[in-house]
């Protein structure tokens, strides 16, 4: 059995907002695991999703690079030290550029990309030349990259570097890429998948794991209302549907306004651009949550 302190009652109370004893309750159930204890408390409804509380995060800043075509992008996770390197212009800039070499050579891997060129050397030497000037270690925590052939990347930074997002959107007609219907468009769905989190752009994207996990927490808490098996079942779907809406970005409500999902949005752009509009995929990188 393992111990369970009073700093780990206090972490699960923090990521869940429920109250001390049952936290205490749930972790011994779970046996110490963090995790357990969360779907413990959420069977019991006494929890909503976790809050990722309590976790150690690096300094640093995530940076984008898009080229002038929209049609190549990635983004970058540069950590460091302290957060006063992490703003520092010329550390941002350096991670722009690394993002520029990610999106240009399509390394496969981290290793690949340190060896990639740059500036007549190396990724990893001009890290290391950069270490230098700043007089701070740092490292390339990771990066994600995309490719459109009809279609088109758009990409947000948020707090000077916090969360970064791209969007991988897809039409028929290459004017498209530069209405300003669908510039604004582009934009405010980055804006939104940086504000809201979405965890898929489409719940056929959702892995069958994390629908099925969630169908047993409802399950178990429908259980709890004592009604017969047929409503339980209905109850489950139907708080199925709900976390669909909350967390598939088509299917949330447009922070902007609340009458419109994403893909509605998206029909009416369709509409004014006489085109096709569609939110493929996305990629949303929050600085440190990797470690």
């Amino acid at each position: 059995m393992a111990q369970i302190t009073a700093a780990m009652v206090k972490q699960l109370r923090e990521m869940t907002d429920s109250p001390m004893m049952e936290c205490k309750k749930a972790l011994v159930e779970a046996d110490g695991d963090m995790d357990a204890a969360v779907d413990v408390l959420r069977k019991n409804g006494l929890a909503k999703a976790a809050k990722k509380a309590g976790r150690e995060t690096n300094e640093g800043a995530v940076a984008a690079f898009v080229s002038e075509d929209s049609k190549t992008g990635a983004l970058l996770e540069l950590s460091c030290e302290t957060d006063f390197v992490g703003s520092n212009a010329k550390f941002t800039g350096f991670a722009t550029n690394v993002a520029e070499v990610v999106a240009t050579t399509e390394p496969a891997d981290l290793d690949a990309l340190l060896a990639a060129p740059m500036n007549g050397a190396t990724v990893s030497e001009e890290l290391t030349e950069m270490i230098h000037v700043m007089g701070e270690n740092m490292k390339i925590a990771r990066f994600a990259a995309r490719k459109v052939e009809t279609g088109a990347l758009s990409t947000y930074i948020h707090m000077g570097g916090k969360i970064g997002v791209m969007v991988e959107f897809a039409f028929e007609k290459p004017e498209t890429a530069s209405a300003d219907a669908f510039k604004t468009f582009a934009h405010d769905v980055a804006l939104q998948v940086a504000a809201a989190a979405p965890i898929c752009a489409t719940r056929e994207q959702v892995p069958a794991e994390t629908v099925a996990h969630e169908k047993e927490i409802y399950i178990a808490q429908a259980a709890e209302s004592g009604k017969p098996e047929a409503i339980q079942e209905k109850m489950a779907v139907g708080r199925l549907e709900k976390f669909y809406k909350q967390c598939v970005l088509n299917e949330q409500e447009f922070i902007k306004d609340s009458n419109l999902t994403i893909k509605k949005y998206a029909e009416q752009v369709s509409k004014e651009l006489g085109d096709t509009v569609t939110v493929v995929d996305f990629d949303r990188l929050v600085r440190g949550e990797a470690n």
